[in-house]
């Protein structure tokens, strides 16, 4: 017979089940993620490539209008003085004799100097003044005062390893309580702001940009310090001290790519030595013949 016949054919049987078919387990749905942890999360680096919008025209233009500044607000502030407020008083002792002309003179020097830097970004690059100098704060700004306070402590060691003035001209701002407390104000909060503004967020970025950060952090502490000579009647060693601090702002600043990271820092530095200058002058009612015997251990 051929195997071609049907009725060879297998036939299913009536009343068999038809075949099964296995279907395959349904998948697991799936477990839930945890959320990350934010402190493992990449934190994004600072941008400390310096690129700013001026050039060292703009930085030399500011710097002469800050001299014309000086000398025609000094002489406008003692005129007036001498006018209205001590007429019986000799025009070249009155800075001498009041100490405070001086303190009014500096802070409408600093004002016109920060002017004129943000109407030079502002209004001729049209850029944002705070964004262009890098005034971001830093995550952790009491590590940043911290770091201000251990510069002071190192470099006043250092300090009594110089030779120090017993007394100089920045002595005279100390003659009186009011003077005193204004100095100090001014000294941790306007003093920090103005000096950080030009030298680390206006001047250093140009340096940087064009020799390098090493550079950028030398010459911008060189004139931070020697601007302060004739305060500290021109003492080297003072001189050097406050190179120093210089160096640790600006070494921050490149670092961080904040320039609010070193203001916190120059703050610190300041408030350290106000703090033990009131608390060893008991507030300022007993003042000593040279103030900076108590800042350098001398």
């Amino acid at each position: 017979m051929s195997p071609d016949n049907s009725q060879f054919e297998l036939q299913p049987s009536l009343g068999a089940e038809p075949p099964q078919t296995v279907s395959s387990p349904a998948p697991a749905p799936p477990s839930p993620v945890p959320p990350a942890d934010p402190s493992l999360a990449i934190q994004p680096v600072p941008d400390t490539k310096e690129n700013p919008a001026w050039n060292g025209w703009d930085v030399l233009a500011v710097v002469g209008l800050a001299l014309v500044t000086i000398l025609v607000s000094q002489f406008a502030i003692l005129l007036a003085a001498h006018y209205l407020l001590y007429p019986h008083a000799k025009l070249e002792d009155l800075a001498t004799l009041h100490p405070i002309l001086l303190l009014i003179s500096q802070f409408v020097i600093d004002a016109a100097v920060v002017a004129y830097m943000v109407l030079l970004v502002e209004g001729k690059y049209h850029q944002s003044f705070w964004r262009a100098i890098r005034w971001n704060w830093p995550k952790s700004m009491w590590a940043m005062l911290a770091l201000g306070v251990a510069t002071y402590l190192v470099l006043a060691m250092l300090g009594s390893l110089l030779p120090m003035p017993k007394s100089t001209p920045f002595d005279n701002l100390f003659q009186n309580r009011r003077d005193a407390f204004l100095l100090a104000i001014i000294a941790t909060t306007l003093g920090p702001l103005m000096e950080e503004l030009f030298f680390r967020g206006f001047f250093y970025p140009v340096v940087a940009r064009r020799w390098g950060a090493g550079w950028g952090i030398f010459l911008s502490a060189l004139p931070f310090a020697l601007m302060h000579m004739q305060q500290y009647g021109y003492a080297w060693g003072i001189l050097l001290v406050i190179f120093g601090v210089g160096v640790v702002c600006g070494i921050v600043r490149a670092v961080t790519g904040s320039l609010a990271a070193s203001f916190l820092v120059h703050v610190g530095y300041n408030g350290a030595q106000m703090l033990i200058a009131i608390f060893i002058t008991r507030g300022f009612t007993r003042m000593p013949k040279g103030v900076m015997e108590y800042f350098w251990g001398c």
